[in-house]
């Protein structure tokens, strides 16, 4: 919704990702893994922090919450750093020049505040130090998945059991129960690679789920097709599990084992690491058999926990 101000829509419609800066004699240090230590997010006492002190460590110009060194013009009006360069050091909201003020008392308010989690309505209830909560957030264990589909660029987050409805539904995904598989990849065109349809299964076993990804894609200047596993939790989980693939044909075949890969990591962060079954397209229309026009695979494979 517009703001009435042309001033600041227009920098809202050029969104840009800023780091928070740090402040030595603010910030909290957290470690690594006291982020999501259950006794650091011990229920503390419900401290509530009212709207009006939220409002006034809300950048006005992106609306986001703001970090060591909040900015502030000769009358008082504050910024975050992000956003000072980008208006050209006048404020935006009286125009008079912003200089070097730094406005100390508003991040000692700051550095005094206790918040929930945003994640709070998916399970997490840690409250956390204000410039500690950032960091908190980028890591929690309860923050949503994003859909693993990979045919589309699908913007859809949310939990497991969200993601494999959404999938079901929305995306027509095929859901299979076990932890074994047979399944078979036919493509009338096998030289088209750029315009292949990516494949996705979803299996159901463990009490997990798992996504069994199948595509073609350029390997430098060689067309190959690639298949491999992903797990429908974090990477913690996911490395109580392995997977086999194997392909073949005319008396041949090839095999793979590994670990599925967390679907916190992308879809083409795992595709591009090459972690998976790596078929060059001669040999797969090899294995096809025939006359090489048809791309006919039969991927087989099995998931197990391990002890």
């Amino acid at each position: 919704m517009a703001s009435g101000n042309p001033f600041y829509d227009d920098l809202r419609n050029k969104p840009e990702v800023i780091d928070p800066p740090e402040s030595e004699d603010l910030v909290e240090i957290v470690s690594e893994s006291s982020v999501n230590d259950p006794a650091q997010i011990a229920l503390k006492p419900n401290l509530t922090v009212s709207s009006s002190v939220r409002e006034l460590l809300e950048c006005p110009v992106c609306l986001n919450a703001m970090y060591p060194p909040i900015h502030q013009c000769s009358n008082g009006h504050t910024l975050c750093s992000g956003c000072k360069p980008r208006v050209h050091n006048r404020c935006p909201t009286c125009r008079h020049e912003l200089g070097n003020i730094r406005c100390l008392a508003l991040e000692k308010v700051a550095a005094s505040l206790e918040l929930p989690c945003k994640y709070q309505s998916y399970g997490c209830m840690g409250i956390y130090p204000y410039y500690s909560k950032l960091k908190h957030e980028s890591q929690c264990i309860f923050r949503p998945y994003n859909c693993p589909y990979a045919g589309s660029e699908c913007t859809v987050m949310g939990d497991i059991p969200y993601l494999v409805a959404h999938l079901k539904d929305d995306h027509k995904v095929d859901m299979h129960n076990g932890s074994t598989f047979n399944h078979r990849y036919v493509k009338q065109n096998p030289h088209e690679v750029e315009n292949a349809t990516w494949m996705l299964t979803v299996f159901s076993c463990f009490g997990q789920y798992f996504c069994l990804h199948f595509e073609a894609f350029q390997l430098g200047m060689a067309p190959v097709y690639i298949a491999f596993l992903r797990f429908m939790g974090d990477d913690n989980e996911s490395k109580n599990y392995s997977y086999s693939l194997e392909v073949g044909g005319n008396g041949r075949k090839m095999s793979w084992q590994g670990v599925p890969r967390s679907i916190r990591d992308s879809h083409k962060k795992v595709r591009d690491s090459f972690d998976g079954l790596i078929i060059q397209r001669n040999m797969a229309l090899f294995f096809s058999g025939g006359d090489r026009k048809e791309l006919k695979l039969r991927v087989t494979g099995r998931i197990w926990k391990e002890q």
